[in-house]
This record gives structure tokens, C-alpha cells and sequence, in this order.
């Protein structure tokens, strides 16, 4: 009989899902509450000031009744009262479920003496005495996504359609 190397002690699996499992919590307990107090009724929750001072539909109107929907079953409710609300809830759901099945997974030990980052490079580099230096032209860098820049066009995009009169489907 030999033993299992990948399995980990109890402590430290309950130490990994702790953040997870309170970051689940959480958001129960939020679809719970918005799930008990209906906002379609007037006077539950205060209205949006941006929608109150300016008419203009802000990207989170209508993301409580889409919660509450959501907490009902009610998909398609949820997506008539805030497509964004709906689409964002459900890549955190994605979010959460990995970051849980992470916690599970083992991670692999790291062999004595390895760093964790890359090695550090050579400066300067031995060199001949009298050679002459090359220029090298440098190459342009290659574009990175960013994902901040791309999650504000779609929330503006979002906010933009739904304030016209052919995005009107969008509003709240």
C-alpha cells in the first residue's frame, strides 16, 4: 500500500475554501435579501438618482429587479429589467465556481532551490574589449488586451443604446 502525495491535510483544504465559501455566502445572502423585498413595489428601495435627476437610464437600473428575478427563476424577467446585470451575475457565478474548484485542486510543489519568478537577466553581458557597440532597432511592443478598458467600452456601449430610442428593449 503506498500512500497518496497529492492529497492535502484538512487544515489546508479549509483554509483555501474559506475565502471562496465566504465570497459565496455573501452573494446568497445578497439574492436572498433582494429575493424577500420585491423592488417592483414603491417605496422598498430608493430610486436612482442618476434616472431621478437626469431621466437618463444609468447601466444599473433595473439591476435589482433583475436580481430579484434571478433569485426567482425568472431569466427572462431578469434580462428585460437589466441585460448587463444578468450577463455580469453570471460571469461571477462562472468566477466563483472556478476559484472553488481551484481551492480543491492540489498544487503541485515547487522542486527545492526554484524561484518563483523569471531569472533575472544579464546586465550588460561579458563583452570584448574593443568591440563596438550595435544599435539595435527595438521592435514595437505587441498590444495587450486589457480588460478594464474593454468591461468600460461595453458598459458605456450598454448604457449608450439603452438611452436611445432604438435600444429602448435595453431600458429599465
Amino acid at each position: 500500500m503506498s500512500a497518496r502525495t497529492d492529497r492535502l491535510p484538512a487544515g489546508a483544504v479549509l483554509r483555501r475554501l474559506a475565502p471562496p465559501l465566504a465570497a459565496l455566502a455573501c452573494a446568497v445572502a445578497g439574492f436572498a435579501v433582494v429575493g424577500a423585498a420585491d423592488p417592483n413595489e414603491p417605496g422598498r428601495y430608493p430610486p436612482c438618482p442618476v434616472l431621478a435627476y437626469t431621466g437618463l437610464a444609468c447601466p444599473g437600473c433595473g439591476g435589482l429587479r433583475a436580481a430579484h428575478a434571478l433569485a426567482h427563476g425568472e431569466v427572462g424577467a431578469a434580462l428585460g429589467a437589466n441585460a448587463l446585470a444578468v450577463a455580469g451575475a453570471a460571469v461571477c457565478a462562472v468566477a466563483l465556481l472556478w476559484w472553488l474548484l481551484a481551492a480543491f485542486r492540489p498544487r503541485r510543489p515547487r522542486p527545492a532551490g526554484a524561484r518563483s519568478g523569471p531569472a533575472p537577466a544579464p546586465r550588460g553581458g561579458p563583452r570584448r574589449a574593443g568591440a563596438a557597440v550595435r544599435w539595435r532597432r527595438r521592435r514595437a511592443p505587441i498590444p495587450v488586451p486589457r480588460p478594464g478598458a474593454a468591461l468600460f467600452a461595453l458598459v458605456a456601449a450598454f448604457t449608450l443604446l439603452r438611452n436611445l430610442s432604438f435600444g429602448a428593449a435595453l431600458g429599465p
